[in-house]
C-alpha cells in the first residue's frame, strides 16, 4: 500500500480541519436577527380625489450616512410595485407593505423607494384634484434612490419591530402654476410600540364642509383625518404617546364654520383616548380671505394660519405651500369666534367654549428651508387681507 506523502497529508488535515470547523475562527457568524415590519398610512390631502403612490420598497440602514450603494442595507421589495392611494389611508387605516429578517441592533436611516413615472406608467405617481382627471405628479430624483426618512429605532433579537410611515399628501403635493403638480414628499415615521390614538365623533351634517380633523404639538400639526362622512366618527392614529411627546391639541376645521379646539388631550400607547362620544357641533360662520406671495418664488415657501388662545394654546388652524411658479397662496377663514375646551380628567362631554378675543384674528407665518420664518398677525373680521413675505 502506497503511504500519502507528508505534504499529502498535511493538506488533507487542513481540509478536513476547515470543514470540521476547528480551530479559531473556522465557525461562520451567527448574528441574531429580528424582523422589521413596515405599514403605510395617511394625513388627508387638500383639495385632491385621490394621491396615488408607486411603492417598490421600503429600506432600513444602521448607518444614517449610508448611500443607496452601500452594503448593508436590508429591503423589504413589493413585487410587483403598488400603486396606492393614500387617500384611503386616512382615519386609522394602514396598508401592509411587508417584512423582513435583518440583523438585531439600532437602525439609523429609512428609505421608501417609490417607481417613477415612465412611458410604460405614465402615472405611476398622479393626483387628481377635485373635479379634474388624473395628472401625473413631477417627481424628485430621490424616488428612485429612495426618499430619505428621519428614524432611529432598535430591533431585538427573535422580535417583530413595526413601523408606520405616516405619509402627508396634503403637505407632500406642491401646484406648479400651470396645472400641473409636484411632490414634495413630507413622511413621519411612527413605531408602533409607543403609539396610541385619538378618537371622537362629529356632526355629520358637517360632512358637505370639508371637515378635518388634526392631532397637533406647539401649533405643528402631527396627524390628520377626515372624519366617516356618515358617522362622522374620526381616528386619529397612530400618534407617539405623550410620555415621549407630550399632551396634544385636538383641532377641528369645516368649511364655513368656527374651528373647535380640545386642549391637553393625553395619549398612552396601545389605546386610544376618546375626546367625545356625542357629536362636536361646530358654529356656522362667514369668512375673509388671506392670500399673498411668498418670494423668492424658489425657495419653496410654505404656509401656515395660527390662531393664538390667551392662556392657551396656539394651532393650526390652516397650511399650504406656495405654488412653486408664482409663490401665492391663498386661505378662507373664519372670522367667528372659535370654541375651546380642555380635555382634563377626561369627562364627557367636554364643554366648549366661543373665544371672542381671537375672533377673526390670526398670525400668517412663511417659512422654507435655510431661509428662517417671518410672521404677520392678521385682522379678517371686516375684509380680506393681502400679506406678502419677503424671505430673502
Amino acid at each position: 500500500m502506497l503511504k500519502p506523502s507528508s505534504k499529502l497529508f498535511g493538506l488533507i488535515t487542513a481540509l478536513l480541519s476547515a470543514c470540521s470547523g476547528g480551530g479559531d475562527g473556522g465557525s461562520p457568524t451567527v448574528r441574531p436577527q429580528g424582523t422589521l415590519h413596515v405599514l403605510l398610512t395617511d394625513a388627508p390631502a387638500c383639495g385632491f380625489n385621490a394621491v396615488n403612490v408607486t411603492v417598490a420598497k421600503v429600506r432600513a440602514h444602521r448607518s444614517s450616512d449610508a448611500n443607496e450603494n452601500d452594503s448593508g442595507w436590508t429591503d423589504i421589495i413589493l413585487n410587483p410595485a403598488r400603486k396606492i392611494n393614500l387617500l384611503n389611508l386616512s382615519n386609522g387605516a394602514l396598508e401592509d407593505l411587508g417584512q423582513a429578517p435583518l440583523d438585531a441592533g439600532h437602525y439609523t436611516q429609512l428609505r421608501l423607494v417609490l417607481e417613477p413615472n415612465t412611458s410604460a406608467r405614465p402615472v405611476a405617481n398622479s393626483v387628481i384634484p377635485a373635479g379634474g382627471t388624473e395628472t401625473p405628479l413631477v417627481t424628485p430624483s430621490a424616488v428612485q434612490s429612495g426618499i430619505k426618512l428621519k428614524s432611529q429605532f432598535d430591533v431585538a433579537e427573535n422580535t417583530l419591530v413595526d413601523i408606520v410611515l405616516d405619509f402627508d399628501a396634503c403637505k407632500s403635493i406642491v401646484a406648479r402654476g400651470n396645472g400641473s403638480y409636484s411632490l414634495k414628499p413630507v413622511v413621519r415615521v411612527i413605531p408602533l410600540i409607543v403609539s396610541g390614538g385619538i378618537t371622537g365623533v362629529l356632526d355629520p351634517a358637517l360632512a358637505a364642509s370639508s371637515p378635518m380633523v388634526t392631532a397637533q404639538l406647539d401649533g405643528v400639526v402631527v396627524k390628520g383625518t377626515v372624519p366617516d362622512p356618515q358617522t362622522g366618527s374620526f381616528t386619529l392614529s397612530p400618534i407617539v404617546r405623550s410620555s415621549t411627546a407630550g399632551n396634544y391639541e385636538v383641532v377641528v376645521t369645516a368649511q364655513d364654520h368656527a374651528s373647535a379646539v380640545i386642549s391637553d388631550v393625553p395619549v398612552v400607547a396601545k389605546a386610544n383616548t376618546t375626546v367625545s362620544t356625542s357629536p362636536i357641533m361646530l358654529p356656522a360662520s362667514g369668512t375673509h380671505t388671506v392670500s399673498g406671495t411668498v418670494l423668492p418664488v424658489d425657495t419653496e415657501g410654505a404656509v401656515r394660519a395660527l390662531q393664538d388662545f390667551p392662556s392657551g394654546p396656539t394651532v393650526t388652524i390652516a397650511s399650504q405651500n406656495a405654488d412653486l411658479a408664482t409663490g401665492a397662496y391663498s386661505f378662507t377663514l373664519p372670522v367667528a369666534a372659535p370654541v375651546l375646551g380642555g380635555y382634563g380628567s377626561g369627562v364627557l362631554p367636554i364643554t366648549l367654549s366661543a373665544q371672542s378675543a381671537v375672533a377673526g384674528k390670526y398670525a400668517i407665518e412663511a417659512s422654507a428651508t435655510g431661509r428662517g420664518t417671518r410672521t404677520a398677525n392678521t385682522d379678517i373680521t371686516s375684509a380680506d387681507v393681502s400679506q406678502n413675505f419677503d424671505l430673502q
